[in-house]
C-alpha cells in the first residue's frame, strides 16, 4: 500500500519507492502539511513527531477557544485559505452569492481507491494498468457557503511522483464565482532552498536556467500569453543548499497545462515556504448550483540524488504515465522536413526530388510543411482554409502515394488555431476571431487567432482537418501555433464571465486534439509553437514529441536541449540536423556534430537533401543507422548530464539502460583552449561490479572504473567537434 491513514482517519502518509509525503487534520479542522522528502518508516511515532508545534507572533488571527499555533497565518497548509486569517498567497478563492470571497475550507472526510479518478476535458496522468497506483481523495467544505473542495493525491510509486489536482463543487443553493483555483499548495517548514527555473525567448527557448536563493516575499514563474510560452516554463525545482546535479535534496513540480499559468513561491516572516501553482491570475469561473470545476493537474517529485535524480523521475513519469502509450516507448521514424530547405517556395517536382534523396540516405518520413493549402505562397494568406493548393502540389493523395512508393511515410503541417484575413474561412466567419469589442486588433506573423472556446470552431476544424487526413495516407501531423492570442473574449459569454475565455480557448484546443486522436489513433502528432513556445506536459499528453526550437544551430541546441531535459525527456524533444551556415546563427559546425546533437532527440533533417554532396549523403546514411542502433537508450534509458554547456567549453550527455547493461556518451567540445589539460568522462548508472567493453576500441573496464576514475578523451584541435562513446556489459 502506498497510502497510509491512521485509525482516526485524520493523518495521511503517501509513500513512493524513495519518498514520503505526510499531512493531517489540525485541531481546528484544517488540513496541515507535515513533510515531503526522503522516505520515512511506517512507525507509530511518525505522525506525532511530524505534527510540530509552532510559536507564532501576535497579529495572527485564530479561532475562538483555540491556540495561536492553529492560526491560518502560521499553519502549514494543504489548501491555503483566503481572507480567513491567512495573509500569505492563497490557493483558492471563491466568491459567494453575496459578493464575499472569504474562503475557508475545512476537513470533512477522506477515502482511498485504486487507480485514479477519470478526468474529462483536461490532459492527465494515465494509470496504464499499473496496479501500484492509488489515489487519496480528501473532501473539504466551507461551512459558510457549502462549497466543497475535493483534493486528489494520486501516488505513482515506481516513478517517485505524486499528482495533485482539485475539484470544486458548488453544493450551495446559489451561484458562486471561482476567482482563483490552484492545482496544488505545498507549505515547507523552512526556506533553505534555491529556486531553479528555465527561461529564454523565441529561438532561445529554455536556453538557460537561474538558481536563485529563496527569500522573504514573493518569487513567481508565470505566463500571460495564453500558452506556456517561449519565455518561461510551467515547471520548477527547489534545491537544498549545497545540492548539485548528482547529490542533495531537490523538490520538483510541473503543471499539466498549456495556457496562462502561475507558480508562486512565498517566503513568509517565519522563514517558511509556500508554493502554489495553477491557472494564471487573470481568471474566474462561474459555478451554478451543483456544477463543478476541475483544475489542471500538477506533478510533484522529490529526489535525494540531486537535480539529475529529479529529472529522471519526471522523465519516467511522463514516458510511463502521460505520453500516449501508442508512442511513449516506440521508436519514431526518421524524418526530413522541407521547411528550411524550401520554405514556401516549392512545387511538386521539388518535393519529390527531396524525397528521392531522403530515401537514398535511409530517411523514413517526408514532412510537407507550411504552404500546401488554400492559395498560400507566403505568410499573408490562407490559414484556416484546410483544402489542398492543387495548383502548387497537385493531388495530395497522389503526392503522398508517390512518396510512399519511395519507401517513406508522409506527414503534413497544420496550424489549427490560426486564421488569415485573406481566407475563405474569414470571409464566412469573421466572428470566429478573437476580438475585443471597440479595440484595434493586433497581429502576429500577419495572422489572427480563432476562438477555440466556440464549439462551432472546434467542429469546423475537426471536420476539415479530418477530411484532409482521410484523403491521403498521412501518418504524421505537425501542429504549429505561431502566435499567442490577444484581445481574448468570448461572444457566447456574458460580460461578467469573460475571464473564462482564456481557459475555454485551451479546453477547445485540447478537445480538438482528443477528437482527432480518437478518429486517428495511430496518428503521430508533433507539437510546435514557433519552435518551443508550447513545450509542456499538457501538450505531451496528446503529442509524444514537441519541436524544441526553431533554432537548429547545434551549439545553441546544447543549451536548449540540456535545459529542456531538466524536466522533459529527450525522447520528446524534436531535434533535427539543419544546413550550415545555420539559418539563424550563421554558425558552421561539422555535419557529424549536428547529427550527434540531434541523436539526443527525436532525430531528423531540416534541409534540402538534393543539395548535399555524395560524401554528406554517406554521412547521413551512417547517422540513420546510428539512430537505429542507439535510440532505444535515448527513448527508454536514464539520462545523466555529465558536463553542462554553461561551463563554456563542452557538453556531455549519457544515456544508460535502466539495468545498467549499456550506455552511450555524447561529448561535444565547442571551444578549444591552448594547453587544455586532460579531458575525461566519468559515467553514471552502471553496475560497479560488471565489466564493460568500449565498442570500437575493444577495451574493457569495470563499471566502478568508468564511474569513479573515468576514461581519458582523445584531444582534437578543432572547435565544435563531437564524439560518441558506447559501452556494453560483457
Amino acid at each position: 500500500m502506498s497510502i497510509t491513514i491512521n485509525a482516526a482517519g485524520t493523518r495521511f502518509k503517501l509513500d513512493t519507492r524513495h519518498t514520503s509525503y505526510a499531512f493531517g487534520v489540525g485541531p481546528s479542522g484544517y488540513l496541515n502539511h507535515y513533510y515531503y522528502g526522503a522516505k520515512l518508516p511506517d512507525v507509530p511515532e511518525t505522525f506525532d513527531a511530524l505534527d510540530r508545534d509552532f510559536l507564532g507572533l501576535s497579529f495572527s488571527p485564530y479561532r475562538q477557544l483555540k491556540h495561536i499555533e492553529d492560526s491560518r497565518n502560521i499553519a502549514l497548509q494543504e489548501c491555503a485559505t483566503h481572507a480567513a486569517g491567512d495573509y500569505r498567497i492563497s490557493s483558492v478563492i471563491v466568491c459567494d452569492s453575496l459578493g464575499c470571497n472569504s474562503t475557508d475550507p475545512q476537513f470533512v472526510s477522506a477515502k482511498v481507491f485504486p487507480g485514479r479518478p477519470a478526468i474529462e476535458g483536461l490532459p492527465h496522468a494515465r494509470v496504464n494498468d499499473d496496479p501500484t497506483v492509488e489515489t487519496l481523495e480528501v473532501t473539504l467544505r466551507d461551512p459558510a457557503t457549502g462549497v466543497e473542495y475535493l483534493l486528489d493525491y494520486t501516488v505513482f510509486p515506481e516513478q517517485d511522483c505524486i499528482v495533485r489536482s482539485m475539484l470544486i463543487r458548488n453544493a450551495s443553493a446559489g451561484r458562486v464565482v471561482i476567482e482563483r483555483a490552484m492545482s496544488f499548495c505545498l507549505d515547507l517548514n523552512n526556506m533553505d532552498y534555491d529556486l531553479v527555473q528555465v527561461h529564454g525567448s523565441y529561438g532561445r527557448e529554455r536556453f538557460g536556467f537561474s538558481r536563485t536563493p529563496l527569500h522573504t516575499g514573493l518569487q513567481t514563474i508565470f505566463s500571460s500569453r495564453n500558452s506556456s510560452g517561449h519565455d518561461h516554463n510551467p515547471a520548477f525545482a527547489l534545491m537544498e543548499k549545497g545540492a548539485t546535479e548528482d547529490h542533495g535534496g531537490v523538490l520538483g513540480g510541473m503543471l499539466v497545462y498549456s495556457a496562462n499559468f502561475s507558480i508562486e513561491i512565498e517566503g513568509d516572516p517565519f522563514f517558511r515556504t509556500r508554493i502554489v501553482g495553477g491557472i494564471g491570475n487573470d481568471f474566474s469561473w462561474t459555478l451554478e448550483s451543483g456544477e463543478t470545476f476541475r483544475t489542471p493537474e500538477a506533478i510533484l517529485t522529490w529526489s535525494s540524488d540531486g537535480l539529475g535524480g529529479m529529472s529522471r523521475n519526471f522523465h519516467d513519469m511522463l514516458r510511463d504515465h502521460l505520453i500516449r502509450p501508442r508512442w511513449a516507448h516506440q521508436e519514431r521514424p526518421i524524418l526530413v522536413n522541407n521547411w528550411e530547405g524550401t520554405y514556401m517556395n516549392f512545387n511538386r517536382e521539388k518535393l519529390l526530388a527531396i524525397a528521392d534523396s531522403a530515401a537514398e540516405c535511409g530517411v523514413e518520413m517526408f514532412v510537407l510543411d507550411d504552404g500546401w493549402f488554400g492559395h498560400r505562397d507566403d505568410d499573408h494568406s490562407s490559414l484556416g482554409d484546410w483544402f489542398v493548393y492543387e495548383k502548387k502540389v497537385g493531388s495530395l493523395k497522389t503526392l503522398a502515394e508517390e512518396i510512399n512508393r519511395k519507401g517513406l511515410v508522409f506527414g503534413l503541417w497544420f496550424e489549427p488555431e490560426m486564421i488569415s484575413e485573406d481566407s475563405e474561412l474569414y470571409k464566412a466567419h469573421p466572428d470566429w476571431v478573437f476580438t475585443a469589442p471597440g479595440r484595434e486588433r493586433t497581429y502576429g506573423r500577419h495572422q489572427l487567432v480563432l476562438n477555440m472556446g466556440i464549439p462551432a470552431v472546434v467542429d469546423y476544424l475537426f471536420d476539415t482537418i479530418s477530411a484532409v487526413l482521410r484523403s491521403a495516407p498521412i501518418a504524421y501531423m505537425k501542429w504549429d501555433f505561431n502566435r499567442q492570442p490577444a484581445e481574448i473574449s468570448n461572444p457566447l459569454l456574458p460580460p461578467e464571465r469573460q475571464k473564462e475565455a482564456a481557459h475555454r480557448f485551451m479546453l477547445g484546443t485540447y478537445e480538438l486534439h482528443r477528437r482527432l486522436l480518437e478518429e486517428f489513433p495511430d496518428l503521430l502528432i508533433e507539437g510546435c509553437s514557433g519552435g518551443g513556445g508550447r513545450f509542456d506536459a499538457g501538450i505531451l499528453f496528446y503529442t509524444p514529441q514537441i519541436w524544441t526550437s526553431d533554432n537548429t544551430d547545434a551549439i545553441d541546441r546544447l543549451f536548449i536541449q540540456s535545459c529542456t531535459s531538466l524536466f522533459y525527456p529527450c525522447s520528446a524533444q524534436g531535434a533535427h540536423v539543419s544546413v550550415c551556415p545555420n539559418h539563424g546563427t550563421a554558425r558552421t559546425t561539422p555535419l557529424e556534430t549536428r547529427g550527434l546533437v540531434a541523436l539526443a532527440g527525436t532525430f531528423g533533417y531540416e534541409l534540402d537533401m538534393t543539395k548535399m554532396t555524395a560524401e554528406e549523403k554517406e554521412t547521413v546514411r551512417q547517422q540513420c543507422a546510428m539512430y537505429h542502433q542507439y535510440h532505444h537508450l535515448v527513448l527508454n534509458g536514464d539520462q545523466y548530464r555529465l558536463a553542462d554547456p554553461w561551463d563554456g567549453r563542452c557538453c556531455q550527455w549519457e544515456f544508460a539502460a535502466k539495468d545498467g547493461s549499456e550506455a552511450i556518451v555524447i561529448d561535444v567540445l565547442f571551444r578549444q583552449i591552448i594547453h587544455p589539460g586532460t579531458r575525461f568522462v566519468r559515467l553514471r548508472g552502471l553496475n560497479p561490479d560488471a565489466m564493460y567493453r568500449e565498442i570500437g576500441t575493444g577495451r574493457v573496464f569495470s563499471g566502478a572504473f568508468l564511474m569513479n576514475a573515468g576514461i581519458t578523451l582523445k584531444p582534437d584541435g578543432r572547435d565544435y567537434i563531437a564524439q560518441l562513446l558506447h559501452f556494453k556489459a560483457v
